[in-house]
């Protein structure tokens, strides 16, 4: 009896880290109007191996966010790497609830968990690829600095989705991408 235990003990773990995976809320009465426009990705914090590997080096990109008339949600992204910006394009298709976008080529899904629409926005993003899905938890914010009452306010969220603080990158300012995302 006690060698079950710890057996019962994982599983229960498990259980509720898949329970509130399935259960991320999405900010009410999502505002896309509001919502689009520049964003600073001020901290990261996902499972990814590759992000894992990359984290300590990373600086912060900068996203426009823009709606499609049937709403779903365009992001283009400029990534700061050692000798260039990377420059991305993705299209989210609104899953049926604005602030829950999926990305059905890549098996993404985004929603917008918390946002004041003019300061930061929570955003929690999952890929299900491979063997194991990978999760990703990001903040936002419309201005490069984050106040350390944000940064406290989002790593308090983080076991809440499965992750760690250990997995924890909060991304230094870079103007190496602002040109490209103008």
């Amino acid at each position: 009896m006690t060698a079950a235990l710890p057996c019962l003990a994982l599983a229960l773990a498990l259980l509720c880290a898949l329970r509130t995976a399935a259960e991320v809320p999405v900010q009410p009465g999502f505002d896309t109007q509001k919502f689009a426009g520049k964003w600073h990705f001020a901290a990261t914090v996902s499972n990814c191996s590759v992000y894992l590997k990359m984290k300590d080096g990373m600086k912060s990109p900068i996203a426009t966010i823009s709606f499609t008339p049937e709403g779903n949600l365009a992001m283009k992204l400029a990534w700061p790497l050692p000798d260039r910006c990377q420059r991305l394009e993705l299209l989210f298709q609104r899953s049926g609830q604005a602030g829950h976008y999926m990305a059905a080529q890549e098996k993404r899904e985004l929603r917008v968990m918390e946002t004041d629409y003019s300061h930061y926005a929570i955003v929690h993003e999952t890929q299900h690829s491979g063997q194991q899905p990978s999760t990703m938890l990001q903040l936002l914010t419309r201005e490069e600095d984050v106040s350390p009452q944000l940064l406290q306010k989002f790593e308090e969220l983080i076991p809440t989705v499965g992750l760690t603080k250990a997995m924890l990158a909060v991304l230094p300012k870079s103007d190496q991408c602002t040109a490209a995302i103008s």
